[in-house]
């Protein structure tokens, strides 16, 4: 089979769905509403808010790394 006929034998296969439709349409909207309203509320860019530069970058990566380690040293 080539990859053509193998193209168009999905095509046509998503061409004759009724239910399946309604389930992609499910499924599209539901990573519309996981990445374009979730993660924005979820996943903050605490980097970006507290360094610009480079090297203010690294330097909040390696304080709030310590921070995070202090308390299980003890």
């Amino acid at each position: 089979m080539t990859p053509l006929a193998f193209i168009h034998l999905f095509a046509d296969g998503f061409r004759a769905m009724t239910l399946g439709r309604t389930l992609w349409v499910l499924v599209a909207v539901k990573l519309v509403v996981l990445f374009a309203l979730i993660k924005p509320v979820f996943f903050r860019d605490e980097l970006g808010r507290h360094a610009k530069t480079p090297a203010q970058k690294s330097a909040f990566v390696a304080q709030s790394l310590a921070q995070r380690a202090a308390p299980a040293a003890e």
